[in-house]
């Protein structure tokens, strides 16, 4: 089984347990499938990262709740380089690379996601509170916000409320690269 389908296995099974939720339960909460969820479980499937984030919703925590542990606070001084971490978490045609993963006491996260081109995901809300910030690394993407699409470019930033539908894509011969810093209010996650 690889690595990342492990993890995400075992993280789906600990928040279902720690909320004493059965398989039915959790379909119901997070819109997913029973079967669907099972097999995540079992690391039978890889998700799209539109079904993480309906599982993330339901259990209302983090997207990262379920794509790596969170760092352990030996020093204040943390480095971490996105080359090392960048992964395909997902069927879909994103990279993700979890630069910080949610932490309670700073409440955010923050991605560099990559598009490659022809990519295109329009997410449900999340919770209500939650703001994402998008920062063009590289190349050009559009994102969904108010139901328009917006172009960004290359140094262009963004910050929407993320509680409404968004999404991303990538129209352009060449990859987008973008960091993402998704804020979320007092979740007590």
């Amino acid at each position: 089984m690889h690595a990342l389908n492990q993890y995400l296995a075992q993280a789906l099974k600990t928040q279902r347990q720690q909320k004493k939720w059965s398989l039915d339960t959790a379909a119901k909460q997070t819109g997913v499938s029973k079967a669907m969820l099972g097999q995540i479980e079992r690391g039978e499937s890889s998700p799209t990262i539109a079904t993480l984030w309906k599982i993330a919703g339901g259990f209302s925590t983090s997207l990262s709740t379920f794509l790596e542990p969170s760092i352990s606070e030996q020093s204040s001084l943390q480095i971490r380089t996105a080359d090392q971490l960048r992964q395909q978490p997902a069927s879909d045609n994103m990279l993700v690379a979890t630069l910080f993963p949610y932490e309670e006491k700073y409440g955010f996260e923050m991605y560099e996601l990559t598009l490659l081109t022809g990519y295109q995901r329009v997410s449900e809300p999340h919770e209500p509170g939650v703001s994402e910030h998008i920062i063009v690394i590289s190349g050009e993407m559009e994102v969904l916000v108010n139901r328009q699409w917006l172009s960004l470019q290359k140094g262009q930033a963004l910050r929407f409320a993320a509680d409404q539908e968004h999404g991303y894509r990538n129209l352009h011969p060449q990859t987008a690269v973008f960091h993402d810093i998704i804020h979320y209010p007092n979740t007590g996650n």
